[in-house]
């Protein structure tokens, strides 16, 4: 019995640590997170045109928020010639330069449970393409969970992140992100962390038995 205690304290404490149970994000988070985004337009010189266009997505995303977990959908041609905004060209590989964009977004994302649950490389061009242009060619795919929205809007709305960001623009040749909420998610950590748990548990309990 103690060991069924001990491990679901223990489930317990990830499951916690894991979900947002704080609900959807208040009236007043989204407006806080508007203003943050809105100072970092202006620093990051978006043009006005994107940057309306980021804010009203952002604030639509936001306003409809479910309080689930979510999945950011990823889709990258990486830049043969990495170029920063000014103008100049890096003396760095696309790879290297979001690697150190990376560098500062993975302690941001692992301390608020967000993770990649998948990256993969492209083995083809695109094989079907419907009322898009310049989509023939892409070269990764990466799926990455985040633990809500509010877990998302700290990490894109924090300006300490803003000139790191600077990196993964050089890398990248052109991108498609969109977020996907889950109906069904087989991957889902909570699950699989679960069944290794009631898996040593019954373990335990068969040698405890002999």
């Amino acid at each position: 019995m103690r060991v069924w205690i001990a491990l679901g304290v223990i489930y317990g404490l990830f499951f916690t640590w894991y979900t947002d149970l704080g609900g959807k994000l208040s009236d007043d988070e989204i407006q806080s997170y508007i203003s943050q985004l809105q100072n970092n337009t202006k620093q990051d010189n978006l043009s006005n045109e994107r940057a309306e266009r980021l804010l009203a997505n952002m604030t639509k995303f936001m306003e409809e928020d479910t309080g689930k977990q979510f999945l950011m959908v990823n889709i990258i041609d990486m830049s043969e010639n990495p170029t920063f905004n000014d103008g100049t060209s890096s003396n760095q590989s696309a790879d290297e330069l979001m690697n150190k964009y990376m560098e500062h977004m993975y302690p941001e994302l692992f301390k608020r449970a967000s993770h990649p649950v998948y990256v993969g490389n492209a083995i083809s061009n695109s094989v079907d393409i419907v009322g898009i242009a310049n989509a023939e060619v892409w070269e990764r795919a990466v799926l990455m969970r985040y633990k809500s929205r509010r877990a998302f809007m700290e990490i894109i709305a924090n300006p300490e992140i803003l000139g790191e960001h600077k990196y993964k623009i050089a890398a990248v040749n052109k991108t498609i992100a969109f977020p996907a909420e889950s109906a069904i998610f087989f991957g889902d950590v909570r699950l699989i962390f679960g069944l290794i748990l009631l898996i040593i548990g019954l373990l335990v309990r068969s040698r405890a038995r002999k």
